[in-house]
C-alpha cells in the first residue's frame, strides 16, 4: 500500500543573531524540531539555526538536502522524493521566509504539481516588515529584488521605478548587497525627485533596527545614515 505524501513544511528563520523565541511562535519550533529532512540554501547556517532550537533527534542524524541558485531545475525531484515517501521535510531560507526573494519557490511549485501539502509557518519577512512600518502603500506594492550594478544601469532602473510608482500610486521595493548600500542611498538622492518618499529599513528585528521614512530632500538635509555592511530594504514612493 503506497503511504501518503508527507507534508512540506516553509521554515522561517531568523534575520541575524535575533534568538529564535524573540520572533517565531512556539509552533513554529516545535515543528522544526520534530523533523528529520530539511531541504536549505547553506547546510552550515541551517544546522547552527536548528541546533539553537535543539531538535529532537540528535543534529548528527539531521538529513540536509541543498537548494540554491546553483540547483538544477533536474535535480528538484529527487529533493522531493522522501516526501512522496511519506516524510515529513523543511525548507529553510538563508534568513527569513522560504519562497520569498528565494529558491524555494520553484520546489514548492513542484511540490504542489505532486500532490504534495504545503504548510507555511509564521516567522519574520524582512519585506513586510519594512513594509509595515514604513507608512507608504502597503496596497499596491512590488518587490523587485536586486538592481544592477553598474551604475549606469542601476540609476535607470532607479528612475524607471520612481516613474512606475507616479503612474501607478506604488510602493516600490529593493534590496542590495550590504556593502554597496551606501553607493545605493546616494543614487536614490541622486536621481529622485525632491518630493518622493525614501523609506530606509536597517538591521530588522535585530538590537540596531532602524526604519526611517522621509521625503528626499529631507534625506539631503541630514545626517548620511551609517548603512556599510547592514542589511537593509529600500521602499520608494513617488508622488
Amino acid at each position: 500500500m503506497t503511504s501518503s505524501p508527507g507534508i512540506l513544511y516553509l521554515i522561517p528563520c531568523t534575520l541575524g543573531d535575533t534568538r529564535a523565541e524573540q520572533v517565531l511562535p512556539q509552533h513554529a519550533i516545535d515543528i522544526a524540531r520534530g523533523l528529520k529532512y530539511f531541504i536549505v540554501e547553506q547546510p552550515k547556517t541551517a544546522r547552527q539555526f536548528l541546533s539553537a532550537l535543539k531538535p529532537e533527534q540528535p543534529i548528527q542524524s539531521l538529513h540536509f538536502a541543498t537548494l540554491n541558485e546553483h540547483t538544477a531545475a533536474g535535480e528538484l525531484a529527487g529533493l522531493l522524493a522522501p516526501l512522496l515517501a511519506g516524510e515529513d521535510a523543511g525548507i529553510i531560507s538563508e534568513a527569513g521566509c522560504p519562497g520569498i526573494a528565494d529558491p524555494g519557490a520553484e520546489l514548492v511549485n513542484l511540490a504542489h504539481r505532486n500532490g504534495i501539502r504545503v504548510a507555511p509557518l509564521v516567522g519574520p519577512s524582512s519585506i513586510l516588515l519594512a513594509l509595515m512600518a514604513s507608512g507608504l502603500n502597503g496596497q499596491h506594492f512590488a518587490f523587485h529584488g536586486y538592481l544592477p550594478i553598474a551604475e549606469a544601469e542601476r540609476n535607470r532602473a532607479i528612475t524607471t521605478l520612481e516613474a512606475e510608482s507616479a503612474q501607478r500610486k506604488q510602493t516600490q521595493l529593493f534590496i542590495e548587497t550590504p556593502y554597496r548600500n551606501e553607493k545605493m542611498f546616494g543614487a536614490l538622492l541622486a536621481h529622485c525627485r525632491p518630493q518622493t518618499l525614501l523609506c530606509v529599513a536597517t538591521d530588522i528585528t535585530l538590537p540596531g533596527e532602524q526604519i526611517r521614512t522621509r521625503s528626499i530632500a529631507q534625506w539631503k538635509s541630514q545626517p548620511i545614515p551609517q548603512l556599510n555592511k547592514r542589511p537593509s530594504l529600500f521602499l520608494l514612493l513617488a508622488g
